[in-house]
C-alpha cells in the first residue's frame, strides 16, 4: 500500500498527460511557453480570484510574498509554531522575526485567540514593528479566516495564506487561496494538487501586488526583459509542468470526492480508537493528510506497520523547537497545545485513488 499513490494517478491519466508533454516538447517553448499562461487562467478561475501567478516552488511563492509586502528587517510576522518549516523560514529570509501562535485544538490550525494575545504582546514590547501574519490551512484544511481577518483588519496587519496543504479546501464555498491579501501554494508531487517535480503559485485580488510578482519572479523585469527595474529572483514554473497540472487540474474535483469520501471511512472505523481530524461546519478539506491523534503513537504506527500500511509523523517538531530559531528563546510549554499535537499525531494513507 502507497501513502500517496502517485503511479495510480497516472495510469489513470496517463494518456493526457503523456500527450500534453509531447506537445511541449514539439513546440519546444519550454519556459514560460503557452500552457503557463494557459494553467494560471485556469488556476485563478477555480480559485476565484483576479490573479495565479506561477513559480518555481510553494516555498519561493511564501518568499514573493513577503518582498511584495516589503517584510524586512524590524517586522515581527505571526505564523502558528505547528506547521512545515518553510512558513517560518520564510519569514526569516526576509530579516523578520517570526512569532509563533499556538494551535487549535480541534482543527490544528492556528489558534485566534492566542494570535490576538502574542501580537499585544509584540505591541507592548515595543521592539518590532507587526507587519503581517502568515496563517496556513494545515493538512487541507482552511484556517478560521473569519477570525483571523478580524485581527489583521484590527491591527492593521496584512494577511498572508499559506494553502500549500489547502489548495481545494473551502470554507462556506469561498475557495483556499483566495483569503488574505496574497495567499501561496505548493504543486510538490505529494500536496492535494502536486505536479512532478517543484511548483508553487501565488494568488491574489490586487492588481498591484499582481504586476509586482510577475516582475520580481523573473529577476525583477520590467516591460522590456532586459531591463532589470528592481532586485528580483529567478523563479518560474516549468512549462512541462504547467502543462502536466492542466490534466490534474481537470481531474483534481473527482479526486477531491474520492478523498472525502476516503475519510469517512477512516472516521468511521477509527473514531473509536483515535482522536480523528474535526472539519467545522460549512467547511471543506482537501485532505492533505489524514492525521489522527494517539497517546501511545509509536504503538499504533507499529501496529499499521505489521498491516502494510504506512504512516508518517507531521509534525514532530514545532517551530519554536527547531534549531534555527534557538535564539528567539522560546522554552518547553510555551505553546502547550502544538507541543502537545507534536507528540501525538500521525498520518494515513491518503490520495485520491484509495481502495476501500
Amino acid at each position: 500500500m502507497q501513502f500517496i499513490d502517485l503511479e495510480a494517478q497516472y495510469q489513470h491519466l496517463k494518456e493526457k498527460i503523456d500527450a500534453r508533454i509531447h506537445k511541449v516538447l514539439d513546440h519546444g517553448q519550454y519556459i514560460m511557453g503557452p500552457e503557463v499562461s494557459d494553467l494560471e487562467e485556469k488556476l485563478a478561475e477555480y480559485v476565484g480570484v483576479k490573479h495565479a501567478i506561477t513559480c518555481a516552488n510553494g516555498t519561493d511563492a511564501l518568499t514573493l510574498a513577503m518582498m511584495a509586502l516589503d517584510i524586512k528587517e524590524g517586522d515581527a510576522v505571526f505564523c502558528p509554531t505547528f506547521t512545515f518549516f518553510a512558513t517560518a523560514e520564510t519569514i526569516a529570509f526576509a530579516k523578520a522575526i517570526p512569532v509563533f501562535v499556538d494551535s487549535n485544538e480541534a482543527t490544528y490550525n492556528l489558534c485566534p485567540i492566542d494570535l490576538e494575545k502574542r501580537i499585544q504582546s509584540v505591541i507592548a514590547e515595543g521592539i518590532l514593528t507587526p507587519k503581517a501574519i502568515v496563517a496556513v490551512d494545515l493538512f487541507g484544511l482552511p484556517a478560521d479566516y473569519a477570525a483571523i481577518e478580524a485581527l489583521a483588519e484590527k491591527y492593521d496587519l496584512k494577511l498572508i495564506e499559506d494553502a500549500a496543504q489547502g489548495f481545494g479546501g473551502s470554507i462556506n464555498g469561498k475557495m483556499a487561496g483566495s483569503f488574505g491579501d496574497i495567499a501561496t501554494t505548493s504543486f510538490f508531487p505529494a500536496k492535494p494538487l502536486g505536479c512532478y517535480g517543484d511548483g508553487g503559485a501565488i494568488f491574489t485580488d490586487n492588481d498591484e501586488y499582481a504586476e509586482l510578482i510577475r516582475s520580481l519572479r523573473i529577476h525583477g523585469k520590467g516591460t522590456d526583459k532586459y531591463d532589470n527595474v528592481r532586485i528580483g529572483v529567478n523563479s518560474r514554473l516549468d512549462t512541462i509542468q504547467a502543462a502536466i497540472l492542466l490534466e490534474k487540474l481537470a481531474e483534481f474535483p473527482r479526486e477531491l470526492e474520492a478523498r472525502n469520501k476516503s475519510a469517512e471511512n477512516y472516521k468511521k472505523t477509527l473514531s473509536n480508537d483515535f482522536i480523528t481530524p474535526s472539519v467545522p461546519d460549512n467547511y471543506f478539506s482537501s485532505w492533505a493528510q489524514y492525521t489522527v491523534r494517539s497517546n501511545r503513537r509509536d504503538d499504533a504506527m507499529k501496529a499499521f506497520q505489521e498491516q502494510g500500511i504506512p504512516t508518517m509523523v507531521y509534525y514532530r517538531t514545532c517551530m519554536h523547537e527547531q534549531s534555527a530559531f534557538s535564539n528567539l528563546n522560546y522554552k518547553k510549554g510555551d505553546f502547550p497545545v502544538a507541543e502537545t499535537l507534536s507528540s501525538q499525531v500521525f498520518s494515513l494513507p491518503m490520495h485520491g485513488y484509495m481502495k476501500k
